[in-house]
């Protein structure tokens, strides 16, 4: 049997079981027939995060982030394209912390922005503060090499 990879589809949160020899940019959902990967982050809700963060089994890359922080609009195009670039490698995700102050209690989250990398449904790495333009793919690098 052929070696398979669970992705979770950004757009209807169906499980997909995509071969890992198939080009996963070009892969689409069983569900809803739309692309796995656009290559923009995924803004989630708390039960579309847990969903996401337990079914993949690439890493997820969570920004925790609100509005009216001026860091987090300063991380949001370094973060825009960051999935542009590393997606299939990763799934990049926003958590807006106004919207959902649970999910950010839950990950101790006490300034923002605040980035986690998920690994087999658990934080892998954090950081806070603002990132320089390499430091998502020297994370993915170091926590989930291909």
């Amino acid at each position: 049997m052929a070696e398979t990879v669970n992705i979770v589809c950004p757009h209807c949160d169906a499980t997909n079981r995509l071969p890992v020899q198939r080009d996963a940019k070009a892969a689409k959902c069983g569900r809803c027939a739309q692309p796995l990967f656009t290559g923009q982050p995924v803004d989630l809700t708390t039960a579309r995060f847990r969903k996401h963060v337990v079914s993949s089994q690439i890493p997820i890359v969570a920004d925790f982030w609100a509005s009216w922080c001026g860091p987090c609009k300063a991380i949001a195009p370094i973060f825009a394209r960051s999935a542009a670039e590393l997606e299939p490698r990763a799934r990049f995700v926003k958590v807006d912390v106004d919207a959902e102050p649970a999910l950010a209690q839950a990950y101790g989250v006490r300034g923002i922005p605040a980035l986690f990398l998920f690994k087999d449904g658990k934080v892998a790495a954090n950081q806070a503060g603002l990132p320089d333009a390499g430091f998502f793919r020297r994370w993915i690098d170091e926590h989930a090499p291909v």
